[in-house]
């Protein structure tokens, strides 16, 4: 593990090649040598998260548990965006950025209301999504495009609080918006019953889903994922291919192949297929985060993969720690 020192605790990681940019710090640098290199410019508050486009090109940076975002891309301002402030204080800030099947990179969030997903080109600002909508009353968060730009995934919450996932056709939710509002394509039954803490992609057709809970499942066996489980679902198979019970808190998910990197007191590589702890790092702390909602906020861990799978970057108060992850088998 090496670790990098800081002027201040970085907010936002993505690599770029071999270096490491805080896009949230104004793009401040950090090399092969460790060397931090200076902002090139200062977005100031309330800004303290960002997600990436797949090709690099386009950041949002946004206040997690605010209403305010920026559109960049590179270093330039492209616009402003806003969300309902709804309970905007007690879940963190639904945005996502993706590549469709033809190439063209969307914005989705959720610009008016709470409950409504949109879907904008990055480039132009165009709304691929104007149509008549009947939304159903659920908090879309922690928003994700599948790598082939054919599906959405939302691990949001419901009005109990529950942590709740979901899955919608995104290539025919641009052609009839209401798909967006309806239950997605994740049925019922076989489905989950337990609260979502969160969720990813694993690839274009499986999802990772992590559940919280304290209470074990029934002796009789059941085909929905349970309390404190790691499932991965299958969109082509239509049921969970993998569930397993795990003894912690699963927290942030991040994939990798046929693993993941949980994120809940300090980093976990984990196989998703039994659940097992494959390495773990003690001494590198992250807060202990479960789901996308809470009043009193616990902020969402900064880490980033790198996009060969080798290392795993993970901002602390004083320093990054960058990690190397054991071999991967894809």
């Amino acid at each position: 593990m090496i670790v990098l020192k800081v002027t201040a605790e970085a907010q936002s990681l993505v690599w770029d090649g071999d270096e490491l940019v805080d896009v949230v710090g104004g793009g401040r640098r950090w090399g092969p040598d460790g060397v931090e290199r200076p902002a090139s410019v200062i977005y100031g508050s309330p800004f303290d998260r960002s997600v990436v486009s797949p090709s690099g090109r386009y950041s949002v940076i946004y206040a997690e548990r605010g209403t305010k975002a920026l559109l960049l891309d590179g270093d330039r301002l492209v616009r402003e965006l806003n969300r309902s402030y709804y309970q905007a204080d007690a879940y963190d800030y639904p945005v996502a950025l993706g590549m469709l099947r033809d190439g063209r990179e969307v914005l989705v969030h959720c610009p008016e209301e709470y409950n409504v997903l949109e879907v904008e080109d990055a480039d132009s600002g165009e709304r691929l999504t104007d149509g008549d909508r009947q939304p159903k009353d659920v908090f879309h968060s922690r928003l994700a495009v599948s790598p082939d730009g054919t599906h959405l995934l939302s691990a949001g919450w419901l009005w109990h609080p529950y942590g709740v996932v979901e899955v919608f056709d995104l290539t025919s939710a641009l052609t009839d918006p209401a798909v967006l509002d309806g239950r997605g394509v994740l049925p019922e039954n076989p489905g989950i019953v337990a609260e979502v803490a969160s969720a990813c992609w694993l690839d274009s057709d499986r999802v990772a889903v992590a559940t919280t809970g304290e209470e074990p499942l029934d002796d009789e066996e059941t085909p929905a994922l349970g309390p404190r489980q790691l499932g991965v679902w299958s969109l082509s198979a239509g049921r969970w291919i993998h569930r397993s019970t795990v003894d912690f808190c699963l927290g942030t998910l991040i994939p990798r192949g046929d693993t993941v990197v949980s994120l809940y007191g300090h980093p976990r590589l984990l196989d998703v297929t039994t659940g097992a702890v494959v390495a773990e790092w003690p001494s590198v702390e992250v807060p202990r985060r479960d789901g996308s909602y809470g009043v009193t906020h616990i902020p969402t861990p900064v880490a980033a993969l790198h996009p060969d799978g080798t290392r795993l970057a993970v901002a602390q108060p004083d320093t990054i720690a960058v990690i190397t992850l054991p071999g991967r088998e894809d």
